[in-house]
């Protein structure tokens, strides 16, 4: 059973950071790419981060410069570095796993920006 759990998330004051963290465990077959998403209050959900097997990665404009995403060797974990929070950053993030049969999805992490 394929399994993502946040965790780092969290209340910071705005220029502050954050690391949020994605374990992944179970048979993740075919996947060549994680990423972070993240949904604000009556907002969809968007992309902020996403890395690719061959170490790719791709930010959201509002995001750029701040955040960064990794990965390590065994492809078990996936980080996002949150520097210079902004309020507007405030949401719950999830991390995700595609693969040729579809997409998974952790259960997200809230992070809250205070201004």
């Amino acid at each position: 059973q394929v399994q993502l759990v946040e965790s780092g998330g969290g209340l910071v004051q705005a220029g502050g950071s954050l690391r949020l963290s994605c374990a992944y465990s179970g048979r993740i077959f075919s996947s060549n790419a994680r990423g972070w998403y993240r949904q604000a209050p009556g907002k969809q959900r968007e992309l902020v981060a996403r890395i690719t097997s061959g170490d790719t990665t791709n930010y959201a404009d509002s995001v750029k410069g701040r955040f960064t995403i990794s990965r390590d060797v065994a492809w078990n974990t996936v980080y996002l570095l949150m520097n210079s929070l902004k309020p507007e950053d405030t949401a719950v993030y999830y991390c995700n796993a595609e693969t040729v049969l579809g997409t998974y999805w952790g259960q997200g992490t809230q992070v809250t920006v205070s201004s």
